[in-house]
Parts: structure tokens; C-alpha cells; sequence
């Protein structure tokens, strides 16, 4: 368990961001290290997006070769949408059969993320940045060949496993830039999410558009062009980015993080921080409900991002193609609210912009709950762009002024790792709750449930005044 002893802080926190035990010593961002990770991030969320408008098409690949796994999995999925009410149709049972499929790559990521973190406290950042690299990389070279289904789950798990590069990059930008500057690190990397987000699918929606779900190249394609992006995202980032990591501030011992190893693979321990260890009571408190706020966060909003494509759909009439513009341009006005806004957050504003962020999704997901005019449906996606644009990027802000430097790896891995579990975990219950109860009842009661991570954050943020 972590060592709650009491001891002389570095820095003491004195606004929002939680300086906690930040030795940093530079006061100035390494601009060029920042841009090539935000280059790297593109890159790689480019291939990792390309996915989503073809998996509908891919299940029925898999469908139509009355492959073993896949007749297994879609009876235990059909018994699910029979429980909670759905109704028995194709794009029904490919959306909640790919529901199925994501959590798992997210179950997968929030039990490889701290693990990556801890290693790269005594490895470095690069190194095992690359390691991740190289495995997301192998996932696209076995999606290319996956003339079956479970060649394809293999390929999912692979890359699930490997996609610890997000929660690195998150370290990398703790090392590079100074407590009071970090918040416009987080930011970049929130642009780079919303680049990816919005071409990525783009690209995948032009494999799609040439695909014949009888030809072997319509997956050969697409994961060949997925697995050059990976390679060249991995030379780029061997030639390009510097360790950010020294020597001399990296964990001593490899028997330092297998200790922490074993609080790496357990939910409850992740919640408690225990492998962040020698921090003061209170700011391993504040870290702790940070994370907490963070899970149940990601776990309301994934629920109800995953069931907006039932409403449009349901209410609308979107085809895929409407709906990949709506998204478009929600991640337009993502990438102009971190870009122009987030990016230039004074420090020690970064709770306070959670909380609004938090509280403009109450109002936004009860207008999309009941609208039935597609004004009524955009204004409640402005508020929603504004609250996706802001809350993670602020969070990851605060999060990541806690713990020593040998130990930022750990803390963001475990942070990004809590997230991943509220993503497997959220569209489940969600889709659940919307089949069973209909749309009104369950946007109304997840928009009012931000309350309570709303009233913990107040509190934290209360909490790192006190003394």
C-alpha cells in the first residue's frame, strides 16, 4: 500500500492544478519535443480511427463466412439485445456487436496502460514508447491477414495490449513542460485527438465506400495502410524524439516497479493509487478522487456518446454517412475550443473548467434526449464538443502534478487506465438503460447524474486549499 508518510513538499499546492511533488526545473515548454509528439499522436490515431466506419462491413464479412467465433459471440450478443430490449436487426446487432469488440480493446488498454507507465519511469519514455509502437503496428499487420474472425479478435487484443502510447505521450508532455505551462501541453494533445478523430474515420469511410464484402482486399486494404502509417509513425519517433526522461530522475531499481507491478493489475488498487508511493496524506487523497471523479466522468459520457448513434438514427433517420458529418463536426469545434481556449487556460483554472465542462453535459444530453428537431439535437452536440473539448485535457492537467518525477509514468497510466475501464464498462450499461427505459428517461437521468462528479470535484478542489 502506498506510504502515506508525511514529508517536506517540493512545491505545496496552492491553486487548481495540484502542484503536488513537481521538481521540473525549466519554467520553459520544449516546443520541438511537444510538436513530434503531437505529430506522433496524429499519425497514430489516423490508422486507430480508420476502423470505425468499416467495422459494421467487417462483422458482416465475418458473418457471411459463418466463421465458428463469430456465430458463438452473436448468440450471447442476441440474448443481450433480448434482455434489454433492442430490436432484432442487422445495424442493431453489428452496432452492439462492435460495442462488444470496443469495450474489449478498452478492458485491454486499462490493464496494459500503468504497466507501460511504470516501466517507462525506469526504462524511459522512449523506449517503451516504441515498444508500444511496434505492438500497435503488429495488430494491423494481423488485421491484413485476418481471413477469419478470430484471427481479427487476436488482432484487436494485440493492439488493445499495446496501446499504452497515449498515456506515454501524456508522461512525455509532464516531463517537457513546466506545472504552470502543462495545461497547454494536455491541450495539444487534446488537438491531436480531434485531428485524428476527424480524418481519421474519413479515410476509413473511403475504404469503405470501395470495399465488396466478398473481395479479400476489403480488409487487406485498409489494415496495410494502417500498419505504413504505424511503421512510419515508429521511425519517425526513432529518429526524432529525444529520451525526455534523464538518467538521473528515473526509478533506481527495475524491483521498485515490479513492487508497484502487483497494484497495477488490480481495479481496487488502481483506484487508491497504491503504487504511487512517499506522497503527503492529503495529496495522495486529492489524487485519489481525481481519479475517481475521472472514471465516473468517462463512464457517464462513453454510455451516452455510444447510444447518440441509436437516437440519430432512431429519431432522424441518419445513414452513416449523416452521422459521420455530425461527428466531423463535433471534433471541428473540439479542435477550436483546444486550440483556441484550452490551450490558453492560466494556471490553476483547469478544475474550474472541468466543473463548467461537467455541467454544461447536464443541459446538453437532456436536449438530446428530447429533441425531435435537429436544432434542438446540434445546439445540445455544441455544448457536448464544448465539455469533450475541455474536461479530459484539464484533468489529465491536474493529474499530472502529482507524484515524483520517477513516478509520472505510473500516475498518468494509472489515470488513463481508469478511464479505459469506464469506457468497457459505460456503453454497456448505458445501451442497457436506453433499450430498456427509451431515449427521454436515459439522457435525463445520465445528464443529471454529472451532479455527483460535479459535487466531488467542488469538494477536491476545496480540499487543495486546506491546509
Amino acid at each position: 500500500m502506498a506510504n502515506q508518510t508525511t514529508h517536506k513538499r517540493t512545491m505545496p499546492s496552492t491553486d487548481d492544478s495540484g502542484k503536488g511533488q513537481d521538481q521540473r526545473p525549466s519554467d520553459k515548454i520544449d516546443h520541438r519535443t511537444l510538436m513530434i509528439v503531437f505529430i506522433a499522436l496524429v499519425i497514430d490515431l489516423l490508422a486507430f480511427t480508420m476502423i470505425l466506419p468499416l467495422l459494421p462491413a467487417l462483422l458482416d464479412y465475418y458473418g457471411n463466412n459463418e466463421d465458428a467465433l463469430y456465430r458463438i459471440m452473436k448468440s450471447s450478443i442476441g440474448s443481450f439485445r433480448q434482455m434489454v430490449g433492442a430490436p432484432d436487426t442487422p445495424r442493431w446487432n453489428s452496432v452492439l456487436f462492435g460495442g462488444v469488440i470496443g469495450s474489449l480493446f478498452s478492458l485491454l488498454q486499462f490493464l496494459a496502460s500503468p504497466v507501460m507507465g511504470a516501466a517507462s519511469d525506469f526504462y524511459g519514455r522512449k523506449p517503451v514508447m516504441i515498444i508500444s509502437m511496434l505492438g500497435i503496428a503488429a495488430s494491423y499487420a494481423v488485421w491484413a491477414v485476418s481471413h477469419s474472425f478470430a484471427i481479427f479478435v487476436i488482432a484487436r487484443i494485440i493492439g488493445g495490449i499495446s496501446k499504452g502510447n497515449v498515456s506515454l505521450s501524456t508522461a512525455i508532455v509532464a516531463d517537457i513542460c513546466p506545472p504552470e505551462k502543462r495545461g497547454r501541453g494536455m491541450a495539444v494533445i487534446g488537438v491531436a485527438f480531434s485531428v485524428g478523430f476527424i480524418v481519421g474515420p474519413l479515410i476509413g469511410a473511403f475504404f469503405s465506400q470501395q470495399a465488396r464484402i466478398h473481395d479479400n482486399m476489403f480488409f487487406t486494404t485498409p489494415a496495410l495502410f494502417a500498419l505504413l502509417l504505424a511503421l512510419i509513425d515508429v521511425a519517425f519517433v526513432v529518429v526524432c524524439l529525444k529520451e525526455t526522461l534523464p538518467q538521473d530522475k528515473r526509478a533506481k531499481t527495475l524491483d521498485t516497479g515490479l513492487r508497484r507491478a502487483k497494484y497495477l493489475l488490480s481495479p481496487l488498487s488502481l483506484f487508491r493509487f497504491e503504487a504511487v508511493d512517499k506522497l503527503h496524506p492529503k495529496d495522495l487523497k486529492v489524487m485519489r478522487n481525481i481519479g475517481g471523479i475521472y472514471f465516473l466522468y468517462l463512464f457517464l459520457y462513453s454510455g451516452l456518446e455510444f447510444t447518440l448513434t441509436f437516437l440519430t438514427y432512431n429519431r432522424f433517420n441518419f445513414d452513416s454517412l449523416q452521422q459521420g458529418k455530425m461527428f466531423f463536426v463535433i471534433g471541428i469545434l473540439m479542435a477550436l475550443v483546444q486550440g483556441g481556449y484550452v490551450r490558453r487556460l492560466p494556471p490553476g483554472l483547469e478544475m474550474r473548467t472541468s466543473i463548467i465542462g461537467m455541467s454544461l453535459l447536464i443541459p446538453s444530453f437532456i436536449m438530446i434526449g428530447l429533441a425531435y428537431q435537429q436544432w434542438v439535437l446540434y445546439t445540445g452536440l455544441l455544448l457536448y464538443a464544448f465539455a469533450s473539448a475541455t474536461v479530459v485535457p484539464c484533468m489529465s492537467t491536474v493529474i499530472s502534478s502529482y507524484g515524483s518525477v520517477d513516478q509520472k509514468g505510473t500516475v498518468l497510466g494509472i489515470f488513463r487506465s481508469l478511464g479505459a475501464l469506464a469506457r468497457a464498462v459505460g456503453p454497456i450499461v448505458a445501451s442497457t438503460l436506453y433499450w430498456s427505459v427509451g431515449p427521454a428517461i436515459c439522457y435525463a437521468v445520465g445528464g443529471i447524474s454529472f451532479i455527483i462528479p460535479i459535487t466531488w470535484l467542488c469538494k477536491t478542489k476545496a480540499l487543495q486549499h486546506t491546509d
